[in-house]
């Protein structure tokens, strides 16, 4: 049985400040997006975090993608270990492992192993969901969501572009990296917004055209100790 994972039970902005949200964009089409990511998440495209998978055959990106390389076990393949000064590098990227990304497409298989051929065991159906990279295999990756769960996803269905997941019932953000400073909006649970720079203690998101500071010990998606400027 293959489910669909959402990565959130319930969305939605509370603005303190001003008189109401603009207008949402909707969810992409099912394929790969070559696009800039949607800095947020409609409220109206949260769909139960786990039902009945309606997609029967492979993503976009992994149509014709049949690799010319003997799948092993994806047991063997072993996951990243803690993060250090000095992190593990991806042997098809030489990027580190882990990493965060995001989900460029809005739908999304992830599989039991690295080919077209392995189960599907869950179905991401969330644009810009943010996700950690663990492993690497020719033009597949192995990626884990908030909860810890996840499978292997082709690459071209995964972007480059930071997002983060609020986990807190409620993050204040701010105008400044100041508790003090005017406040902006209030995000809920479950708000996916696009990360730009980071203190060891304050991020600066934008989420449907707001931008501001929030606290990062809230935030899922960027590392306590990762600095962005």
């Amino acid at each position: 049985m293959r489910f669909s994972r959402s990565g959130a039970l319930a969305l939605g902005i509370v603005l303190s400040l001003s008189g109401g949200m603009g207008e949402a964009n909707t969810d992409a089409p099912e394929t790969a997006q070559t696009g800039p990511a949607t800095e947020a998440a409609p409220l109206d495209s949260i769909r139960p975090p786990m039902r009945p998978a309606d997609l029967t055959g492979p993503d976009a990106g992994e149509r014709g993608e049949d690799l010319a390389l003997r799948v092993p076990d994806p047991q063997l393949i072993p996951e990243a270990g803690p993060r250090h000064d000095q992190p593990e590098r991806g042997p098809v990227t030489n990027l580190p492992i882990p990493r965060y990304v995001s989900m460029k497409a809005s739908k999304g298989n992830a599989r039991r192993g690295p080919s077209r051929t392995h189960k599907i065991d869950w179905v991401y159906v969330r644009k810009d969901q943010p996700l950690e990279i663990t492993a690497e295999f020719g033009h597949w990756r192995r990626v884990r969501d908030h909860e810890g769960l996840g499978g292997w996803v082709h690459y071209s269905l995964l972007s480059g572009v930071r997002t983060v997941l609020v986990e807190a019932d409620e993050i204040p953000l701010h105008s400044r990296a100041n508790d003090g400073a005017p406040l902006v909006a209030k995000l809920q649970r479950g708000v996916v917004a696009k990360l730009g720079d980071c203190s060891l203690e304050w991020c600066r998101l934008s989420v449907s055209g707001y931008k501001g500071w929030a606290h990062k010990a809230g935030l899922w998606g960027v590392d306590a100790d990762e600095v962005r400027d």
